[in-house]
This record gives structure tokens, C-alpha cells and sequence, in this order.
């Protein structure tokens, strides 16, 4: 295991800076997940960890040692990439092993690495298979297996499920959650899927044009994003934004009304003005099917329902606003009907002109969240 820090990092190709410097720390035996949209610089930094791309300025420190010009062998890391990178002449044995026959290692303790590998991955069964006779699961578990026999100080995974249909995903995701725990390892793993970054990860580093736009646990990051760009990444569905006004204040309180028509008292962090623009957030989940009639109830048009079993989507539009409602008590609606919601002023999130969070609305239901994450 190794600390990991990135003091001060940039990356620039020719004229064009691809990441402005960034600073970013991962704790000894840390499950470290970078993600945002694709060319955001994740998996180049990812590659400046690792050596194979040289960094514009700052350093790279490994265990306090900096290990910015080092050649990628001496740093002690391993990667694993997105496609699996094996030799198809070589049997699944062989391709474990040989980055230990490069280094020299005696072959009675390649053997031995390679087995307890392939013990732990559930691979002990195809030793003597081709890459070509395996599936792409197990194939990414071959690379997996190559990057461990080395016992690295780091591991470093690059978006290494996104050759893998959704159900090998699924599969994946937890195969490297088991091992997440039996290994014990510092690990950078780097994806543009949320729901892995929120399925495996001990922190979350949400990157947007090379910048760090907010680390934090998965929760953390669900229930107190930052800004606007984080409020919409994590999570699926996406947390719904609606455009409003700031109507009132009175003690770091805001009235805001919604463009289409309901009026919320949200109290909030920083200043606002009477008149200011706002960008009023809440999750699917926490949006309520409401009786018609009922006193704090909008109603809106169902557009798309979508059925799933456990949970039915309904996405509603009003008055160019469109909003998507999660519904897990099995209430039957129908595209084209008027149904009435509300929107309870303690779940939501306040946003003002320039993406920034300003409101600790949903502070208490995050908190008792949060509470409950830690005494688990």
C-alpha cells in the first residue's frame, strides 16, 4: 500500500492545458474514484501516475518519495487498462506471470503468484486456456491477476469495465469490490460511470476540464454536491433543476418562486439578493405524488412513464419545465395525465447564477444520512 499525492500537477500538449494545475492526496490503502464526461483528463492523470505520460510541472509523490521522473517499473505501480492488453498466443497462466519472467523472478515463486492470482480472481480453472476461449470477464480478470502478481504499491485501473455488456458490469463491479476488500491496496480507478464510482468507491473525484470539481464519499457528493455540473453527474436519474427567482429573504431564509408557479421557503448559506436568479435542485426520489386537492400540491403533465417493477419514472413537463419523479409505491399513471406532486422544501438544493450550491435545505436529511453512513 502507498499514499499517493499529486502536488501541484499540470499537462499541457503543445499550446492546449488539458489539466491546470491540481492537487489531489489518496490515503494509504484508499479506493480512489476519478470520473466525469469523457475529456475531462481522468485518464490522464491516470497516466501521469503511472509514468507513461510526463507531466508540464508539479510532482508526483509515492510514499513521500517523488517519483515525478521516474521511469514507470521504478514507482512500484501496476496498471490495468481498458482494453485487455493480453498476448493471445499465451495461455491465461503465462499472461499472469509474465511481467514477473521479465523481472527475473525465480520460476518456482512465479508459480506460486500466479496461483494464489488466480485463487482469489476464481481462475484457477482456466490456467491453460487461450485469451480467445475466455469471456471479456474473465478476460479483464486475467489483467487484474497480471497487475497483482507484482504486489504493487498502487493500483491504477482505467475505465476497465467498459468493453462488458451491462450484465458483466454488474458482475465485474462486484468481483472488484471483493477484492477490493481481501487486497487491502491503494487504488485509483478511473470511470465515466457514476454508478461504479458510487458502487466501489471510498472517495469520489469529480473532474470537469481538467479541474477538480469536488471530492468526497459517495454520499457526500449525492447529498451535498458542490455546484450545478456535480449536482447533475452524480446520480441516476439525474437531480432535477428548475429555474426560479428569489422572491423574498429574511434571515438567510429565501422565498423562491419556480417559473412555473410554486413558491418555496428555503433557507440558505450565502448571500442572495431579492430578484436574483436561481436554480432550484431535487432528486427524483424525493419528489411526492400528491393527492389532487392537497394544499401544497402542483400539478403537471405526465409525458413518458417508464415501468420497471421496483420503480416507475415518470417524466413530467409545465410550462417548458421538465422534471423526472421516482416512484416506488407502484401508482398506476398514464402518459398525458395531470398529476399533482410536491416538493418538500428540505430535500431540495439551491443553486445561484454561477453553479454554485447556496442552499443547506437538504443539510438535516444529509446529515442523518451521513450519520447513519458513519455508525455502519
Amino acid at each position: 500500500m502507498a499514499t499517493l499525492s499529486i502536488d501541484k500537477v499540470t499537462k499541457a500538449f503543445g499550446n492546449t492545458t488539458v489539466i491546470p494545475e491540481l492537487s489531489l492526496t489518496i490515503e494509504d490503502g484508499e479506493f480512489c474514484v476519478l470520473v466525469g464526461p469523457s475529456g475531462c483528463g481522468k485518464s490522464t492523470l491516470l497516466r501521469i501516475i503511472a509514468g507513461l505520460e510526463p507531466i508540464s510541472s508539479g510532482r508526483i509523490l509515492i510514499d513521500g518519495a517523488d517519483m515525478s521522473g521516474a521511469e514507470p517499473p521504478a514507482r512500484g505501480v501496476a496498471m490495468v487498462f481498458q482494453s485487455y492488453a493480453l498476448y493471445p498466443h499465451m495461455d491465461v497462466g503465462r499472461n499472469i506471470g509474465f511481467g514477473l519472467k521479465i523481472a527475473r523472478t525465480p520460476a518456482a515463486e512465479i508459480v506460486e503468484r500466479v496461483r494464489r492470482a488466480a485463487e482469489k480472481l476464481r481462475l484457477g480453472s482456466y490456467l491453460k486456456r487461450k485469451p480467445r476461449e475466455l469471456s471479456g470477464g474473465q478476460r479483464q480478470r486475467v489483467a487484474i491477476g497480471r497487475a497483482m502478481t507484482r504486489k504493487p504499491k498502487l493500483f491504477l485501473l482505467d475505465e476497465p469495465l467498459s468493453n462488458l455488456d451491462a450484465a458483466l458490469r454488474v458482475g465485474m463491479r462486484v468481483e472488484i469490490a471483493r477484492l477490493k476488500a481481501e487486497l487491502a491496496s491503494t487504488m485509483v480507478y478511473v470511470t465515466h460511470d457514476q454508478v461504479e464510482a458510487m458502487t466501489l468507491a471510498d472517495r469520489i473525484v469529480v473532474m470537469n476540464g481538467g479541474r477538480i470539481e469536488q471530492v468526497g464519499t459517495p454520499l457526500e457528493l449525492y447529498h451535498r454536491p458542490a455546484n450545478l455540473f456535480v449536482a447533475g453527474f452524480i446520480g441516476s436519474p439525474a437531480m432535477n433543476f428548475l429555474n426560479g427567482k428569489v422572491a423574498a429573504i429574511r434571515e438567510m431564509v429565501v422565498t423562491v418562486a419556480l417559473s412555473w408557479g410554486p413558491v418555496l421557503d428555503i433557507p440558505v448559506e450565502r448571500h442572495v439578493e431579492p430578484g436574483d436568479r436561481v436554480t432550484l435542485g431535487i432528486r427524483p426520489e424525493h419528489v411526492v405524488l400528491a393527492g389532487h386537492g392537497q394544499a401544497d400540491a402542483h400539478v403537471v403533465q405526465a409525458s413518458m412513464v417508464e415501468l420497471l417493477g421496483s420503480d416507475t419514472f415518470i417524466h413530467a413537463n409545465e410550462r417548458e419545465e421538465s422534471l423526472i419523479i421516482r416512484d416506488s409505491r407502484g401508482r398506476i399513471v398514464r402518459a398525458g395525465e395531470r398529476i399533482a406532486i410536491t416538493l418538500p422544501a428540505d430535500v431540495c438544493h439551491l443553486f445561484n447564477e454561477a453553479g454554485d450550491r447556496i442552499s443547506n435545505a437538504a443539510a438535516a436529511h444529509a446529515e442523518r444520512v451521513l450519520l447513519k453512513e458513519r455508525v455502519n
